[in-house]
């Protein structure tokens, strides 16, 4: 099939938006490829399509769990056949998820930078057919930019072990010059690559700053001129249940959403918000993170966030549907210098960094050399009461570990229990017979799961088991497990705790490798990034639109026309003395009849609505017009 007929066959799209359709005619050619769009522009359409297209799998480096997770069951909606590769998999499901890209059963294949660096997956990527190479948020990639991961640097060298000449292309939605200068160097990009790079300005999406210490007036003002689905970002999770219950009582439907919930209770938040059950959702930055909601209306910050490449993304979440929408960042001169000092805290002393480490490895009792790719359940509170650490220096610690690739925490999701037979047929016909107390339980399973559950992990309901096998769910929790120490089965229980990895082998912490110049340039660029943001909040007067598309270094001398800034500006100005002359124009043909007010607003439907509205106010005052008996405009004789 032709790349359109992929676009309606997989997803029901008749056209390409634009630019995607010279991205994947980029990389159906062979060219590397580094694409610049914005939040919702569309961007894993541009590697998707072209992938169908050719023959063999597509590996797709993404550094986040929840993402690869939401990609991979969006394909698999659609018919496509595709698997993730994360942390806190058993081995021998990473192994038949290779086997079958090895055997063209899977179309995509989701991995973090870090699983690229393992033998296991270099060795099966050199017996796969890999037609395309994709690395998303690839800002990344930057050795100092935000969510800095070194193991995004070696990208280039697991490229060298594919066979062929297999494109790269790299995607993220904010990537100043110089990041972009350094995506396409460090993945080595070969001649005669291209860039493509959508505007980041966003002709619907009206931004907004001001200065406001009564926050939660403003917030309920907002919320009640602009009608629809919003979101409000704020710093703290208690922060988020304050608010959404403030704003309940205010009569506004409104729910709180944080990564301290409960994974049920995220789903189901998450759920209601999308399906308009709630109107407005409270959240810290934890939230929106692969949603699609394209009728979101206004996105209200209640402090300035640490980058302007958070913002940007955040406040993007409103009007994806090409309507009219408002980012709007309400602050105060504390919250500004709240930012500041808060950035610095994030860069931890190395003897903090080091202590940490060591209290890791004391807690998850994993010896010097052993460790890589384990994974363990845990709780940061615990843990710092346990070693006696500061909570926040620790997890400002933790976070320089993760950045450092050493280690990988991820927020508390569930994951249900699971098994699979570690035996053949044979094997385990021979254990029933000599352990007959075991064979009634093996038998149920094997009638409930069938033959798959030989081939492939299967989530399975302890509680169901109980049930069906007539005992409570502690004796089939025994059952699984004794089943598990005899090697019969492979057994994981569910788990909803936040996850720590060990991305390499445990390290003497006294030794552990560390960047301290890397460290302080890190800080000194993240301090530089936490001031743009700043600097954007307080700017009064330049177009905001131009002040993210100059951060992001798309040149431009164009206002947006509607952003806070712009509307001063206008109204400075006074009236547009075109606009004048149109409405005298349209109201002299309606001749003593006149026109309604509403008459007047559908004519003029392109032009600004304060515009018209102060045009009109102008030409009353100055009596070139007047309402006549039955209240039309005419003109005044």
């Amino acid at each position: 099939m032709t790349a359109p007929q992929l676009l309606q066959t997989y997803w029901g799209y008749s056209t390409f938006r634009p630019l995607q359709e010279d991205v994947v005619n980029a990389l159906l050619d062979g060219h590397d490829a580094l694409v610049l769009m914005p939040t919702g522009g569309g961007k894993s359409v541009c590697f998707q399509v072209p992938a169908l297209g050719m023959d063999g799998v597509c590996i797709v480096v993404t550094p986040l769990i929840a993402l690869m997770k939401d990609q991979v069951f969006q394909l698999r909606r659609r018919g496509i056949p595709a698997a993730a590769i994360h942390s806190g998999m058993h081995y021998r499901e990473i192994d038949t998820i290779l086997d079958n890209c090895i055997y063209g059963n899977l179309k995509f294949l989701y991995v973090s930078p870090e699983r690229l660096r393992t033998e296991i997956m270099i060795e099966r990527a050199k017996q796969m057919t890999v037609c395309l190479l994709a690395v998303d948020e690839a800002h990344c990639i930057s050795a100092w930019g935000h969510d800095f991961r070194p193991p995004y640097l070696q990208i280039a060298e697991f490229r060298e072990h594919l066979s062929g000449n297999v494109p790269t292309v790299a995607l993220t939605a904010s990537a100043t010059p110089d990041v972009q200068r350094e995506i396409v160097e460090k993945l080595d990009f070969r001649t005669g690559y291209k860039v493509f790079r959508q505007t980041f300005a966003r002709a619907n999406l009206s931004y907004s700053a001001m200065l406001e210490e009564g926050k939660e007036t403003r917030l309920l003002k907002i919320l009640t001129n602009v009608p629809g689905t919003g979101i409000v970002y704020v710093r703290s999770r208690r922060q988020t249940q304050q608010i959404a219950e403030w704003l309940v009582k205010q009569g506004i439907s409104a729910d709180f959403y944080h990564a301290g919930l409960s994974t049920p209770e995220r789903s189901q938040k998450q759920e209601d918000w999308i399906n308009n059950k709630t109107r407005v959702i409270v959240s810290t930055n934890a939230f929106g993170m692969g949603i699609d909601k394209p009728d979101v209306r206004v996105v209200i910050h209640l402090d300035p966030p640490d980058t302007l490449e958070a913002y940007y993304q955040e406040a993007g979440r409103a009007g994806r549907d090409g309507q009219k929408a408002y980012a709007v960042l309400l602050y105060t001169e504390a919250d500004c210098a709240r930012v500041l000092v808060q950035t610095e805290q994030q860069y931890p002393s190395v003897d903090l960094i080091r202590r940490t480490y060591q209290a890791l490895a004391n807690y998850t009792k994993v010896p010097v050399g052993s460790g890589e790719f384990e994974t363990f359940d845990f709780d940061l509170a615990q843990f710092t009461k346990t070693y006696s650490l500061p909570p926040q220096d620790t997890h400002y610690a933790l976070k320089q570990l993760q950045l450092a690739g050493y280690i990988d925490l991820s927020e508390a999701y569930f994951r249900p229990s699971r098994v699979m037979m570690n035996m053949d047929n044979r094997a385990i016909y021979e254990f029933q017979v000599m352990n007959p107390r075991f064979d009634p339980f093996i038998k149920l399973m094997l009638r409930m799961y069938g033959g798959k559950i030989f081939t492939d992990f299967l989530a399975i309901s302890e509680g169901n088991l109980s049930r069906a096998f007539m005992v409570s769910e502690n004796e089939i929790i025994q059952l699984l497990t004794q089943l598990a120490e005899r090697e019969v089965i492979i057994y994981e229980k569910q788990t909803d705790k936040p996850q720590l990895t060990y991305l390499t082998p445990r390290q003497d912490a006294r030794q552990l490798p560390f960047d301290v110049h890397g460290l302080e340039k890190r800080r000194a660029h993240a301090m530089a990034k936490a001031q743009a943001s700043v600097d954007y909040a307080r700017h009064q007067i330049q177009c905001r639109t131009r002040l993210l598309q100059n951060y992001f270094g798309e040149e431009t001398d164009a206002a947006c026309g509607i952003c806070d800034n712009c509307l001063k500006a206008k109204k400075k100005a006074g009236p547009d003395p075109q606009v004048r002359d149109q409405v005298r124009q349209y109201v002299t043909l309606a001749r003593d009849k006149g026109v309604t007010p509403k008459q007047l607003s559908n004519y003029f439907s392109q032009t600004d609505e304060n515009d018209l509205a102060q045009t009109v106010r102008l030409m009353l005052a100055e009596e070139e017009l007047r309402y006549n008996d039955v209240g039309n405009l005419t003109m005044n004789k």
